[in-house]
């Protein structure tokens, strides 16, 4: 797992180059492009099992959802921030990106620090130091665990059905 770190008030447009928008919709198409004038080798090198760390105010800018579509694709685990813009927390809970606010982790990571993190005790371990952060409500596990809202709704809705 490698941790790729930045700042505060990364927006969307670094995560994403709004020149894209209209011509790149699929994942596929997505996943080159992101983080494109931020760090040219992210989407070159991410894994899946990567970790996002950033500074506060995480996801400001546009409401389009090719950033978190496309972080979710090249399977990005967690962003763990200091905060969110509220619109890109909203888009990610509907993809099952999985979004940590954690201040203190943040704070102290260097690049290379060993990293685990831990959602049954909501803690995670930097450089042999726990930090505790939010418990995330169960339904968000739930939509994550689905693959997004979508997959959640529509695994509930079968179920409803089966149960008639």
């Amino acid at each position: 797992m490698r941790i790729w770190a930045y700042g505060d008030d990364i927006n969307t447009d670094m995560l994403f180059p709004g020149k894209y928008t209209y011509t790149c919709a699929k994942p596929d198409e997505i996943k080159p492009h992101l983080l494109e004038d931020l760090d040219p080798e992210f989407a070159k090198e991410v894994q899946p099992g990567d970790m996002i760390f950033a500074g506060k105010n995480f996801g400001c800018g546009s409401s389009r959802e090719q950033p978190v579509v496309g972080l979710k694709a090249v399977g990005i685990e967690a962003i763990v921030a200091k905060s969110y813009a509220r619109i890109f927390y909203r888009a990610a809970i509907n993809q099952g990106l999985l979004l940590i606010e954690c201040p203190e982790a943040v704070a102290v990571y260097k690049p290379d620090m060993p990293v685990q993190l831990n959602l049954k005790e909501s803690t995670m371990l930097v450089d042999n130091q726990t930090y505790k952060f939010p418990t995330l409500p169960p339904e968000i596990l739930a939509i994550r665990d689905a693959g997004g809202l979508l997959e959640y709704t529509r695994a509930r809705l079968r179920a409803k059905a089966s149960a008639k």
